[in-house]
């Protein structure tokens, strides 16, 4: 059933989403009653904000559906069109498309709003010691930077595993050298990057992509960008923290050097 019919059947559309969100109450009811043995707190208010998710999440996965998934995959496909002349264009014909990746990347990265409650609470945690918009910035580069290599590999038709061996493996070497308490939040930047609002622009830039490019596969290589949406940010979020100790070190030396002068 397309988007604009399910649409003007909202029974059969709530009815869909319920399927899905109800395990979830049923699960949490359950587990207050049988287990713990407690009445519900405020059942009338729990089961109002249980109607509103399931009426929220219906009207979001049909937008998703009518706006955002066409648009990325439309957008996709005027950039080839607009960067591949040839029957066969040189990678670096791409140009546009590497472009529009690490901007999509970087503008829907500092809009999630997983990540801007994450970001607050860590600056919370941190005293301030840690900005809240530094953060997101920093995470939006890394999703931009892993955009654009991943937008490149699905130009090339490279294997997958090749690039996400490569930046797990800069991982790990980042992790024995990063501070330590900054790396239990690098990990988690790299799945708060991946939610409501990243996922469905960068699944249909991928698939919009792998369509257009001639000999390229919409299931072997449209999806995997959110891969390199994952890990990327982890590497980003290290590397700044990285960068921080090190000029505190090289600033430290200096003042010492100088009262050493002195």
């Amino acid at each position: 059933m397309s988007g604009l019919e399910i649409l003007f059947n909202p029974l059969e559309l709530l009815w869909a989403t319920a399927g899905d969100v109800l395990p979830v109450l049923i699960l949490l009811v359950g587990f207050q009653k049988l287990v713990l043995k407690k009445p519900l707190p405020r059942p009338g208010r729990m089961f109002t904000g249980f109607a509103l998710v399931l009426l929220g999440m219906s009207l979001f996965l049909t937008g998703l559906d009518l706006a955002l998934f066409p648009v990325g995959r439309n957008m996709a496909i005027k950039l080839i069109q607009a960067s591949g002349k040839a029957p066969d264009p040189h990678w670096s014909s791409y140009y546009l498309v590497y472009i529009f990746a690490a901007l999509l990347g970087f503008s829907t990265t500092v809009a999630e709003p997983a990540l801007i409650a994450v970001s607050h609470k860590a600056q919370e945690a941190s005293r301030g010691a840690l900005s809240s918009l530094s953060l997101r910035l920093v995470v939006a580069l890394g999703v931009a930077l892993g955009l654009t290599v991943g937008v490149f590999r699905i130009v090339t038709g490279t294997p997958l595993y090749w690039y996400i061996l490569a930046g797990y493996i800069i991982v790990a070497v980042q992790t024995l050298f990063a501070p330590k308490l900054i790396i239990p939040l690098a990990y988690d930047t790299g799945g708060v990057t991946t939610s409501t609002v990243t996922v469905p622009l960068v699944a249909a830039l991928g698939l919009g992509l792998a369509s257009g490019i001639p000999g390229r596969s919409p299931i072997l290589d449209g999806f995997g960008l959110i891969a390199f949406a994952s890990v990327c940010p982890i590497i980003s979020v290290l590397a700044y923290a990285q960068l921080a100790r090190l000029k505190a070190l090289l600033k430290e030396k200096r003042s010492n050097k100088q009262k050493s002068l002195k």
